[in-house]
């Protein structure tokens, strides 16, 4: 008798198994019946208007707070290590992406993004808060957790509810603010002044506050499928009822979530990477322990781990094979890789140099940063449109990725000094105009290669996920290079020690006791013209592979659907519903 019981709950397990298998999980199936709710006009421009609202509160923050954070690790004499926090960041955020989507999946959208918002207000206090870069620095994971999770769900809900032909308009509708917040960041940066504390906290309950139309939007939505539509709608609970508490935790939270998985990637990228940004400066570390013993962790042990865990035992991989090894998804990854690790080596430290080294106002400064975004928004929504008859992408791509040759070419140029006021500003919206090609474009492609619905969340979760990767290794490697080159550049014009510490760790403090053309500030504009030379050169090296990367990906025709398989797997929808209920029937009488 025990041996039959035994065999009858593995056989109900495996049964429960396969029916979680074929099935999509709650979080998608439920929003398709949200979905079919707000399937006219009217609530679909309420809903992505409250998407706007949301995504304009997180992008002003986004771009003031670039500047803010500047001057938050200036004022702890540790301005070198603005590279550290955005590599931690971005290392934070690649793991943050991959588990948020799984979790929108699960438990649905809404529910994370509440999550998310919890996150964005804790981070943004403790940074706002925080006395040293240690406690800035974990505010600031914190802060990245929480704005990973809302621009992951923004764009999934943008994707849930467009076809793939209009997916280009809609992805970018998150990103439409920034053509309003480029003009006036640098009036809220120079409104709020030096306080950039209060620069940074106030964002704690603006972001809460845009978020209620968005909610209110989705809790409508719910509201509305219960009433027409109750019988569609799921729960994981119910998918899992006929497992233990503990196993439904287990399988939940240890095996789909692969928290073993997402740990190791922080481990690896986190010990490879940070020490990257601080082994040098004005003191010779690389021989340090707290540099050399990372690394060696991250190399030899959190590396092999991953790899070997990811391969052999994860049941759920972050990245699982099926998918990446289409031509269409992993070429798209590696765009999406190359888009911030390039954009970092002009990027990371250009507030500083236009500020220093061709001595622009905070409020020029600020605006100038932001031109990129500001085109590539204008140029991506118009080609949204134009994809919508086109139907295609990749040609495209191609014509973006070819413009970022010519506009690093420039930055190569015009690197320092007044005279490159109007380079800079030519090169940043050139490299804007082309990004607008390619960015979202690439998105829409990788999103094209999911087959169904269920994938949608994956796919953009990887595809974010890597060009958070990307944004952690742009950081570390323009981190190392302006930690190892500047220090010696500023040693062989300026031989006061003093003088090289106050303009290496505090430039914004360096700029007012030394005024432009004074010898020791041309000194030091000298210096960061030939780091953000090497800086620019090394982006221009890398826009090499992007191309190639570009040549690799497919070229799908977009069709009106969610997804490319929709019509197929409507077709068969019914047969899939037969054998489900038909398993179901099993388990009952079992039960």
């Amino acid at each position: 008798m025990e041996v039959e019981s035994r065999s009858e709950k593995q056989s109900d397990h495996q049964i429960t198994q396969h029916v979680l298998q074929q099935r999509k999980d709650a979080g998608v199936s439920n929003v398709e019946v949200y979905a079919h709710q707000y399937n006219n006009a009217v609530y679909r421009t309420m809903l992505f208007f409250s998407i706007f609202l949301v995504a304009y509160a997180y992008g002003l923050d986004g771009t003031v707070r670039y500047t803010f954070q500047s001057y938050a690790t200036s004022s702890y004499a540790e301005h070198s290590l603005l590279a550290t926090v955005n590599c931690i960041k971005s290392v934070i955020a690649a793991a943050g992406q991959i588990w948020f989507a799984r979790a929108s999946d699960i438990f649905g959208r809404v529910e994370i993004l509440a999550v998310s918002v919890v996150f964005y207000i804790i981070g943004t206090i403790v940074e706002s808060q925080a006395v040293n870069v240690t406690k800035f620095a974990v505010g600031a994971c914190f802060y990245q957790l929480g704005y990973t999770g809302i621009v992951l769900i923004l764009e999934v809900i943008a994707a849930d509810f467009s076809n793939l032909n209009w997916r280009l308009v809609a992805a970018f509708v998150p990103a439409l603010p920034f053509i309003i917040n480029t003009w006036i960041s640098g009036d809220v940066v120079t409104a709020v002044g030096m306080n950039w504390k209060w620069g940074i906290g106030m964002w704690a309950f603006i972001l809460p506050l845009a978020c209620i139309p968005l909610f209110g939007c989705m809790i409508h939505m719910r509201y509305l499928a219960n009433k027409n539509a109750k019988d569609q709608l799921q729960t994981e609970i119910k998918l899992y009822k006929h497992m233990k508490w503990s196993d439904y935790f287990i399988d939940i939270f240890f095996w789909r979530f692969d928290i073993l998985g997402l740990l190791l990637l922080v481990a690896v990228f986190g010990c490879i990477l940070v020490p990257l940004t601080i082994a040098q400066g004005l003191k010779d570390q690389w021989r340090a322990a707290h540099i050399i013993v990372p690394e060696v962790i991250g190399w030899c042990l959190a590396l092999p781990l991953f790899l070997l865990w990811e391969i052999k035992f994860a049941k759920h991989p972050l990245a699982p094979w099926k998918l990446v090894k289409d031509r269409g998804i992993f070429s798209a990854l590696f765009i999406a890789f190359h888009i911030n690790f390039i954009w970092y080596m002009q990027g990371d430290y250009m507030y500083p140099v236009l500020l220093v080294a061709v001595n622009e106002s905070m409020k020029s400064a600020t605006r100038i940063t932001s031109l990129y975004s500001f085109v590539s928004v204008i140029t991506g929504f118009i080609l949204g449109f134009v994809i919508v008859f086109a139907r295609k992408t990749k040609k495209f791509i191609l014509f973006g990725v070819g413009c970022w040759f010519i506009s690093f070419g420039l930055l190569v140029h015009y690197r320092g000094d007044s005279s490159s006021h109007a380079g800079i500003i030519g090169s940043l919206c050139l490299l804007g105009f082309g990004a607008g090609f390619f960015t979202y474009t690439t998105q829409v492609s990788i999103q094209a290669s999911a087959k169904t619905h269920q994938e949608l969340a994956v796919v953009t979760a990887s595809y974010l996920a890597t060009y958070n990767i990307g944004s952690a290794v742009g950081s570390a490697v323009s981190g190392a290079i302006w930690t190892n080159v500047l220090p010696k550049e500023l040693r062989k014009r300026i031989s006061d020690s003093d003088v090289v510490a106050a303009a290496y760790s505090s430039p914004y403090t360096f700029i007012v006791d030394y005024a432009w053309g004074t010898p020791n500030r041309q000194a030091v504009v000298k210096s960061y013209q030939v780091v953000q030379k090497l800086l620019c050169i090394v982006g221009l090296c890398f826009c090499t592979t992007l191309l190639a990367s570009a040549f690799l990906l497919r070229d799908h025709t977009l069709k009106s659907a969610v997804a490319l398989e929709e019509s197929n797997a409507s077709t068969s929808s019914d047969a899939q519903e037969t054998d489900e209920s038909h398993e179901e029937e099993i388990l009952e009488e079992r039960k």
